[in-house]
């Protein structure tokens, strides 16, 4: 056991020798390919963000039924009287266009609009809310309600939330490829570092190996330097996208205020951040695998 950590300890020490002795170059690597792991972690920490301020903001599933203008109010009435007689409906409730325009009245943005009208344009509503806000259901209920008399227009106030999800479905789709991709490059950056580093070595690991090296000794080292890179890279990677986010918060707290809120683009959590360093690590340490394994069999 001893001798095993001493081997490691050795090779931990030369990966650093070699870090050390190229310091320039293994910083320019590491800042590559922290800018490359820094799209897909950015575009996380944002969908993350995006997600957290759609499930804020979704309201419980709902249907508005829209009457029309010249309907009576003995037919709403009578209306009303068979929805909340349905017992797939959770609750019925009826806005008169009176109360819809006194509250239009009473939004800031709105108030000179309504108060210039000399008419309401408003119809009169019903709100209700289902026992099954599953989105099929939704769908059936609003076809039914459709046709019924006096009713001019149905509308699921959670469509919105539904299109956004499917929008950040296919957002996570994009950045799960992205990151992908940029992880072939990662590898292919650090693949070609270590080649490099063989190649400029090739006599001295010759001599190794005459000497009794095993590929295991050979390799180890080039092992951690790898993953030292990678490592370093994926740091990189955290401090851009924590310093992009600190950049969009001045802009977005701005934005939140207009609206009365004090919403802010949070960071990565703290497991998703060890997360990506340790994914960085891993992907420097598979290009040096891959690029010993190559060169060793060569020499």
């Amino acid at each position: 056991m001893n001798a095993w950590l001493r081997q490691h300890g050795r090779a931990i020490a030369s990966a650093a020798a070699k870090i050390s002795a190229q310091r320039t170059t293994n910083a320019v690597s590491a800042l590559v390919i922290g800018i490359a792991l820094a799209l897909p972690a950015g575009g996380y920490a944002l969908l993350s963000n995006l997600t957290g301020l759609a499930q804020r903001t979704s309201l419980e599933p709902q249907l508005s039924l829209y009457m029309l203008p010249e309907t009576k109010s003995s037919e709403s009435e009578a209306l009303g009287k068979r929805l909340r007689a349905d017992p797939r409906l959770a609750a019925v409730r009826f806005v008169p266009r009176d109360e819809a325009l006194a509250a239009m009245r009473g939004t800031e943005a709105l108030a000179e609009v309504f108060a210039a009208l000399e008419r309401n344009p408003l119809p009169d509503a019903f709100v209700l809310r289902a026992l099954d806000s599953a989105p099929g259901a939704l769908d059936v209920l609003a076809g039914e309600y459709r046709v019924l008399p006096g009713v001019a227009q149905v509308q699921i106030d959670s469509d919105w939330a539904r299109r956004l999800e499917a929008v950040l479905r296919i957002a996570r789709t994009g950045i799960f490829m992205l990151g992908a991709l940029l992880g072939i490059a990662l590898v292919a950056v650090t693949f070609n570092t270590i080649r490099l580093q063989v190649l400029t070595q090739r006599q001295e690991i010759e001599v190794t190996k005459l000497l009794g090296a095993t590929d295991g000794f050979i390799r180890r080292p080039f092992f951690y330097l790898g993953a030292a890179q990678g490592l370093a890279g994926g740091v990189a990677a955290l401090g851009i996208v924590w310093l992009s986010i600190e950049s969009l918060n001045q802009g977005v707290r701005a934005l939140a205020a207009t609206y009365g809120s004090a919403f802010q683009l949070t960071h990565l959590a703290g497991a998703d951040g060890v997360a990506v360093a340790a994914l960085a690590a891993f992907l420097g340490w598979l290009g040096a695998f891959l690029s010993v394994s190559i060169h060793l069999r060569e020499i």
